[in-house]
């Protein structure tokens, strides 16, 4: 699955408060499953029928599985030749329901076969609808415990088993599943048809997948492999890219893996209504439709990248997911982690022009943020309950575990570290794994303390900080290292001392790294040469470094060779050593000066995120016009080089940088820049082909900050007309909270509950009102519209990015009354959620009281 990010990177799917997982004893395994589904689209409801196929390792009158929110009819189980009719009593609190009958289920083979009704809810979950243009659909999404709402099944990854799937639906409808289509035949009902579709290999009840509607596909192909690109009729002409990048993901893929596509056909659906960015149902993927559609008119490179970023990262997970499994949610990390470090390799032979060795520096940097806090978790730990299985979907699971793994594949050798996952999917192919079974066999097969080192990073929370000090005599340099944990905040007491097994890659300039592992507290290496040394060698290693100020100095020359990746990876560092109190402001301010007109777009985007912070959080009123000066000064000319608007045929990163800069001199308020977005602005509400579609994003930002009533209406009003172009539609959603006037605001959080808005969507207007300048107004309007603002968002999907957003406070006294708020309105899911968000408050007040007067003095002289 992939999670729809935050603006403050912080999306977790949550469930309802109290739901449990409630494990099941395994005395029944189930083998096969034969469903079938009726949904009635008028009357939000559905019949089902679930056969399944098992065998009882003991005996016993009942037997235990998953359902919630469903009506039981007539129920049968079969054993011994004999077949009984079973009551039920369902346990809603743990989703369970138990079968029991008044002979003994002997050993062996039994079957039960069960009626029931459900809800097509509206809650994005389970079996639910959709709708869009005036008519609804039928969908579903069961991870992670959510096959319970659509049938009764032992809804837990480690029972595989085969299904055979058949859908009734009204005639003219299409039905989407994990097979491919078998028959179908009219009827059994008038108006309607039967589709049936083929007998899916093992997988988990959590992949499977039912789709009703008139979807119109694009079709194609790969290695012998179908392909088809799903969406509403209205929508179609925007599948093309993703059908592109689709046969192009799965021939690699195939190739990479050494196992051919196991689910036989590949269906990839966008859905009106979807919680998640996607889900990885083997064999037909679901997908938010922002997340998959490209107008190639007007579509920009963050829009392509993003869309071939989230298909990959599914098509990966039909091996890491679905084709090997693991064994309990503990071990997500197996599925997603893989897939986040997997889904950057096919877009790096593709399209060579995107640069993915800096998506990867950028998703490291998205772990280290939520890392390098004390609330934050280990890989692996113990989850039970519905809720906490729910939580651990997160940057921890995705980005954290993919930048480990791409830290041990460079390491081992890409080739080893191939083999051994190919080695690895073939061993558990069909069937469910543990972190150990991965990294004994990554062990086995690169000959590398593979297992030493994952078991380090996987079951210790936090991240090590490496203080780099070196000695330089003759033509040799003696390096120190001395490993800790880093703490943003540091914890009142003597914290417990971490030392984990690290592979340490050193660099001098443009010469060939040397790479050790590490495993005590203190360690000294010796390499040749005079020039400063880089201690993460490619941004590749899991770790933070600090280095003292004349050796940083040294490495921010050009002469020390570092590369974007490098750059950006020495920007984060240097920005946390800040944060947690162990650097001056200063040092961070020297690299930012130093790298103003670098031409990696990542780099200045990382820039800019921190300009903006210190403006909102450490510079007083005083300070400002004295900090935009500087800003102007150091960004300005590098704006004007790139120029406005440019063209939509300058490469890639020229496009993407000169966004970021115009960010940076948009938020400084300078009147030329401004008067100029305002005239850009105007120009695309004309004439939507008058601006390259990459500046399109922050030229209506930078506007809307400046802007009227009459500038938000005509936003509104283009908002209203574009339902039918995602991105379009997210550009015009992100802008209104931009606008700055208390009364705009208002109005911006009050469209959010309406109608017109989808619940799907919501969450990004009260959530960037909340890290808006106007973020007190928005708070108070959570406060006093929170019935209606967690009923309309649900905690599914909705309430995370509220909560995450909380996390742009920076006073303590805020910090308290969040606190106060949530004591009395508990979201027990949320909890950990909160710790972080109310940590953050934290670390943001205590940077603007240890980093002022450093901050003053480093004004004061670069003024």
């Amino acid at each position: 699955m992939c999670y729809v990010a935050s603006l403050v990177a912080l999306v977790i799917l949550l469930t309802p408060a109290g739901a449990g997982a409630q494990r099941l004893s395994g005395d029944v395994i189930p083998e096969h499953y034969t469903l079938w589904f009726a949904p009635d689209l008028t009357n939000d409801t559905f019949r089902g029928r679930t056969t399944i196929d098992a065998r009882a390792v003991t005996s016993g009158r009942s037997l235990t599985l998953h359902a919630a929110e469903l009506s039981f009819g007539e129920v049968k189980i079969t054993a011994g030749g004999r077949t009984q009719t079973a009551t039920v009593t369902m346990n809603d609190k743990d989703e369970t329901a138990t079968l029991s009958v008044a002979e003994p289920i002997g050993e062996g083979p039994v079957t039960i076969d069960i009626a029931y009704t459900g809800i097509l809810n509206d809650k994005l979950r389970g079996f639910y609808r959709s709708a869009a243009n005036g008519r609804k659909y039928a969908v579903s999404q069961l991870e992670a415990t959510d096959a319970r709402r659509a049938f009764p099944s032992f809804d837990e990854p480690r029972f595989k088993a085969t299904f055979d799937v058949s859908l009734t639906v009204p005639q003219g409808d299409t039905a989407i599943s994990n097979g491919r289509v078998v028959t179908d035949k009219p009827g059994p009902e008038p108006g309607t048809h039967t589709v049936t579709f083929s007998r899916t290999p093992k997988m988990s009840s959590y992949l499977v997948a039912m789709l009703v509607g008139d979807f119109a596909c694009r079709d194609g192909s790969a290695d012998g492999t179908a392909i088809r690109v799903c969406t509403t009729p209205d929508k179609i002409n925007q599948a093309g890219f993703a059908l592109q990048a689709a046969q192009q993901q799965l021939a690699f893929f195939n190739n990479y893996f050494g196992i051919k596509y196991p689910f036989g056909k590949l269906d990839i659906i966008g859905i009106p209504d979807f919680a998640a960015g996607a889900m990885e149902n083997a064999g037909a993927i679901t997908f938010r439709e922002r997340a998959l559609l490209v107008d190639e008119a007007t579509g920009s490179v963050d829009q392509r990248k993003t869309v071939a970023s989230v298909v990959a990262h599914e098509i990966a997970h039909q091996w890491f997911g679905d084709l090997v499994t693991m064994k309990w949610w503990d071990d997500i990390w197996l599925n997603e982690g893989f897939a986040t470090w997997a889904a950057n390799k096919p877009l790096a032979v593709w399209r060579p022009d995107w640069k993915m060795e800096m998506n990867v520096a950028e998703e490291l940097q998205q772990a280290m943020g939520l890392d390098t806090l004390s609330s934050t978790h280990a890989i692996r730990n113990r989850v039970e309950t519905t809720d906490e299985i729910n939580q651990v979907f997160d940057p921890i699971a995705y980005e954290k575990t993919g930048s480990v793994l791409a830290m041990i594949e460079a390491y081992v050798g890409p080739e080893a570290f191939r083999r051994g996952v190919s080695s690895y999917l073939k061993r558990f192919s069909y069937a469910n794994a543990s972190g150990e079974d991965f990294w004994a066999e990554m062990a086995r097969v690169t000959g590398k303390p593979v297992d030493q080192i994952l078991k380090s990073l996987v079951d210790q929370p936090g991240i090590p900080l490496l203080s780099v000090e070196s000695v330089t005599t003759g033509n040799t340099t003696e390096v120190r290292l001395t490993q800790q944990r880093f703490w943003l905040t540091p914890p009142a007491g003597a914290a417990p001392p971490q030392t984990w097994t690290l592979p340490v890659c050193l660099k001098q300039g443009s010469g060939q790294p040397r790479c050790e592992v590490v495993t005590r507290p203190t360690a000294t290496l010796r390499v040749p040469g005079r020039s400063p040394v880089f201690a993460n060698a490619f941004s590749r290693g899991y770790y933070l470094t600090e280095y003292a100020p004349a050796h940083l100095a040294l490495l921010a020359q050009p002469s020390a060779g570092l590369v974007p990746a490098e750059r950006l990876s020495l920007l984060g560092d240097e920005w946390r050593l800040v944060r947690s109190g162990r650097h001056d402001i200063g040092t961070y301010l020297d690299l930012a000066n130093a790298w103003a007109s670098d031409m990696a777009p990542a780099v200045v985007e990382d820039i800019a995120g921190r300009i903006g912070y210190i403006t909102a959080s450490v510079a007083n009123s005083e300070e400002k016009p004295a900090f935009h000066a500087w800003t102007k000064r150091r960004f300005g000319p590098a704006l004007d080089a790139v120029g406005l608007p440019g063209s939509a045929s300058d490469p890639d990163d020229t496009q993407s940088r000169r966004a970021a800069l115009l960010g940076i001199m948009g938020g400084t308020g300078d009147p030329a820049v401004t008067r100029r977005a305002k005239e850009l602005a105007e120009q695309y509400l004309a004439n939507p082909s008058a601006i390259p579609p990459t500046l399109v994003r922050q030229v209506l930002q930078v506007a809307a900050a400046n802007g009227d009533a009459a500038l938000y209406d005509r936003y509104l009003a283009k908002l209203a007309a574009t339902s039918g172009q995602p991105e379009e539609y997210n550009r015009f959603l992100n802008a209104l909270t931009a606008f700055q006037e208390p009364a705009l605001m208002k109005r911006t959080l009050e469209y959010a509950l309406s109608d017109a808005v989808r619940s799907q969507d919501a969450p990004t207007l009260i959530a960037g009102s909340l890290v808006s300048s106007q973020k007190n107004l928005a708070w108070e309007f959570v406060r006093e519209r929170w019935p209606a603002i967690s009923g309309k968002l649900g905690v599914f999907q909705g309430v995370p990015y509220v909560v995450g957003s909380l996390g742009g406070f920076c006073d303590r006294a805020k910090a308290e009354e969040i606190r106060a708020f949530f004591a009395r309105n508990p979201l027990p899911a949320a909890a950990r959620l909160l710790e972080q968000s109310l940590e953050r408050i934290e670390s943001c007040a205590a940077i603007d009281e240890r980093q002022s007067a450093p901050f003053a003095a480093w004004l004061k002289a670069a003024s």
